[in-house]
């Protein structure tokens, strides 16, 4: 994966969630803003909140799901073994099925690591 393929996939996303805003009816945005607010810091801060997204996308097999949350817990600060646990249970309660999911999100986070320097 290139970093092109990085900007393609937020461009991608911004591009989605203006369409989805555009036509929205009123309960529709308050399940947006509902989206962002549970990932702000509280009890949890907001790097677990992300690892948690990313264990639930990984089992439920959501590949952009899993690029945002691999992305997310890269700019909160998230180390490779924080995110290589949270990988684990997701296979633990996922199965065998997620190892594809996983093989994408390790990928993604090799590709964030690249872009960084």
């Amino acid at each position: 994966m290139d970093i092109s393929s990085l900007e393609q996939f937020h461009k991608n996303r911004e591009d989605g969630n203006e369409l989805i805003l555009k036509n929205a009816s009123t309960s529709m945005k308050r399940l947006m803003n509902l989206d962002v607010m549970a990932y702000k810091d509280g009890a949890l801060n907001a790097s677990t909140k992300e690892l948690l997204g990313l264990v639930a996308s990984t089992v439920l097999r959501c590949d952009d799901c899993i690029s945002y949350h691999t992305v997310k817990c890269h700019e909160l600060g998230t180390t490779i073994e924080e995110f290589e646990e949270a990988m684990t249970i997701a296979y633990v309660v996922g199965g065998s099925i997620v190892v594809p999911h996983l093989r994408r999100a390790l990928a993604r986070w090799e590709q964030l690591e690249t872009s960084k320097g």
